[in-house]
């Protein structure tokens, strides 16, 4: 267990929310025209409307951020190497599914790589639980958004099959 100053702790914390809203505005990046995008395909009936985006994924990255810095806070880079690493690849994996979705419009891929960001989500939540039960616990809307979003996104590729 590390223990930290206020400041230091505050400085954590700025650092880990950089670093998760980078994801997020990589993500972003390539989601520029994404709503009239996913306004043009055929949708099913229980698909969210465009403008719903952009809220939950700015309430889930900070929930990611609040989640990986109480694992920094009293663990450190050493004491939670693994979960931290994998925290960090799980942001990779989600800015990467923006791009293959909404900028190369490559439906099918997207979904593949979606299972690997899923499975990512799960193992990282274990490893902040078994160190932090809250801090897990905070990955859980994370996991239910991107579950959903993986059965959105099968149902988009499979309604569109010549746009994605």
């Amino acid at each position: 267990m590390t223990t930290r100053s206020l400041s230091s702790q505050g400085l954590g914390f700025l650092g880990w929310f950089v670093v998760t809203s980078i994801a997020g505005a990589v993500g972003a990046l390539a989601s520029v025209r994404a709503s009239s995008f996913y306004s043009a395909l055929t949708q099913p009936v229980w698909a969210p409307p465009a403008w719903l985006f952009g809220p939950v994924w700015s309430a889930l990255y900070l929930l990611m951020a609040i989640a990986a810095w109480m694992i920094w806070r009293t663990h450190g880079f050493g004491g939670a190497r693994r979960g931290l690493t994998l925290f960090v690849a799980q942001l990779a994996a989600n800015a990467l599914w923006t791009w293959l979705f909404f900028a190369w419009r490559q439906g099918g891929l997207a979904l593949a790589e979606l299972v690997v960001l899923w499975v990512l989500i799960v193992m990282t939540i274990i490893a902040f639980a078994r160190l932090n039960r809250l801090a897990g616990a905070l990955l859980l809307p994370y996991l239910a958004w991107v579950t959903f979003a993986g059965a959105l996104n099968f149902s988009l590729w499979r309604m569109n099959p010549t746009i994605l």
